[in-house]
């Protein structure tokens, strides 16, 4: 299969660059991957909602600028801030037209919301279920798009690049290209070639590396992984953000989450002794970034040997809680809780990825020909901790921008002949059928307790070199179970897990300070040096 724009995943991020390529170029067809369901991604998931300015009397960029700033603690782009920031309204526009819907108050006007780092209300929301709306719009666009082709269960194995063609590829290799990638048809279980002038990586991001996590199965870090095998650039993969409030269920996964946009609305966390805690960690109490809010919570479950702390909606207005929030009231009424009558169980889990595949301000990655974009890429809009509701709006606003260098770079190939006369197939001779499937899903587990144990919300020295020394084992006992057996995209994700493991580790490692969400014990002071780590 050949293409001039290929997509890999099908959330906010693909399909904005998807929709505006197609509609730009009508003429060419726009093929899209995705391995599960085309709306089974990171962004379904999504509740609180997406930031912008709106309100021009009452907010300003600079007072988002700033916020942004704040929350990622000194490593933030401030040219991508303000990038961002400034061309994220006309985003939310075109959504809008494409037919997503937005809250409104009783005078017709938008409802903004508040979250934890904002100074003002600018979030607009869909209920509780933002990201799902607007990956509703961005489906039904697509489907009205005549040359878009949505390929679904096909699950990417590698990018094609020189290395496949017999050339020695390294780190130091200034023109490495990406041609195409290897996918896996689930359905036929063959490895199939696809080439393409332009690639976009939009795989979303790596929460099941953790064992408690608010991303769906499919978040398993595949497209930085890919990069990285690749010898691409990655960086700042130490800062996992904890989302604070994710719904206590013991053995259930994923957690479901409880959005910032109820403590924005007046909840309050409170301990077992059913203390107010937050005064005595940071004057913004409830408010605070989430990096702040989930280490407080992992200190009182210490302090207080517990498993959970509790949100308290008790004294919030029933009707109104209802109205913004009826899927988390009815998860709660499904488990015995009323909202109204009893606090909710809640604990952090794994939620977002900071870093990622490192881009430049147009979606460029270190790979020739390939762009990255949304929640796999390292844009540096986010530095040490993403700002409440900011994912959203740099997917759309990097989607627009991604395309903008696209109608650039395709006639720069075209003009160039950018294909090699012939690429490889999938090699597979000498493998044969996995015979136990339980060496992929007991070695997950492991990594799971590994990462989770070692490498969550509090580190240490000590806790970084075991899980070091633990993940090295793991990847070779799994890679040489790769060499030997067939593909699949249970070991596909293994690997891919196993290698972001090793990226957040190495990155957490050489982190020698304790900044946004990465806190380490043995490096409490902040270095005077600021300075993204790229592995």
């Amino acid at each position: 299969m050949q293409t001039d724009f290929l997509v890999i995943g099908s959330g906010i991020a693909g399909l904005t660059y998807s929709l505006k390529v197609a509609k730009y170029y009508p003429e060419k067809q726009i093929i899209v991957i995705t391995k599960t369901q085309a709306d089974e991604t990171n962004t379904k998931y999504a509740q609180g909602g997406i930031a912008g300015v709106w309100d021009e009397e009452k907010d300003s960029y600079d007072k988002h600028i700033e916020d942004t700033l704040i929350a990622g603690d000194g490593l933030c782009n401030e040219k991508i801030v303000e990038i961002v920031v400034k061309e994220g309204p006309e985003r939310i526009k075109e959504i809008i037209e494409y037919g997503a819907r937005f809250d409104k108050d009783a005078s017709g006007e938008y409802s903004l919301g508040k979250e934890g780092g904002h100074s003002e209300n600018r979030i607009l929301h869909h209920k509780d279920v933002t990201g799902q709306e607007m990956e509703r719009a961005l489906l039904e666009e697509v489907e009205r798009t005549h040359n878009i082709r949505l390929i679904k269960h096909c699950f990417v194995i590698d990018i094609i690049t020189q290395h496949h063609l017999g050339y020695l590829v390294t780190k130091s290799t200034t023109d490495i290209t990406c041609y195409g990638v290897y996918v896996l048809n689930v359905h036929s279980n063959a490895v199939e070639k696809i080439t393409s002038k332009i690639t976009l990586l939009a795989t979303g991001g790596n929460g099941q590396v953790y064992r408690t996590t608010t991303n769906p199965r499919i978040a398993t870090g595949d497209g930085v992984a890919m990069v990285y095998r690749a010898k691409g650039r990655i960086e700042n993969m130490e800062f996992i953000q904890f989302h604070p409030t994710a719904l206590f269920e013991p053995g259930v996964s994923p957690s479901f989450l409880i959005t910032e946009a109820v403590r924005g609305d007046g909840g309050i966390l409170r301990n077992k002794q059913g203390e107010a805690f937050m005064e005595h960690y940071d004057e913004r109490k409830d408010l605070a970034p989430r990096d702040i809010v989930a280490r407080a919570i992992d200190n009182e479950m210490k302090k207080n040997g517990t498993e959970h702390v509790f949100l308290d909606c008790r004294h919030m207005d029933k009707e109104k809680f209802i109205h913004h929030f009826p899927n988390i009231y009815q998860k709660c009424l499904s488990i015995g809780i009323d909202v109204t009558q009893q606090m909710i169980p809640v604990a952090p889990a794994a939620h977002y990825s900071c870093g990622g595949i490192k881009t430049d301000d147009m979606g460029r990655t270190s790979i020739k020909h390939l762009y990255a974009c949304g929640e796999c890429a390292s844009t540096g809009l986010h530095g040490a901790n993403r700002l409440a509701s900011n994912s959203l709006l740099e997917a759309m606003v990097f989607g627009q921008r991604c395309f903008t260098d696209s109608t650039e770079l395709i006639e720069e190939i075209n003009n160039n002949n950018h294909f090699p006369s012939e690429l490889p197939d999938w090699k597979a001779k000498g493998t044969t059928e996995p015979k136990e499937m339980i060496l992929i899903t007991q070695t997950r587990k492991e990594l799971e307790q590994i990462m989770s144990d070692y490498v969550g919300i509090v580190r240490t020295d000590v806790r970084l070199r075991r899980a070091m020394r633990r993940l090295d084992l793991l990847y070779e006992e799994t890679e040489s179970l790769y060499r030997a057996t067939k593909v699949s995209p249970q070991m596909c994700e293994l690997r891919n897990l196993i290698t972001v493991g090793y990226l957040i580790v190495k990155g957490a490692e050489f982190r020698k300070e304790s900044r946004g969400l990465h806190y380490n014990t043995d490096h409490l002071e902040k270095s005077a040096l600021l300075q993204n780590i790229i592995l």
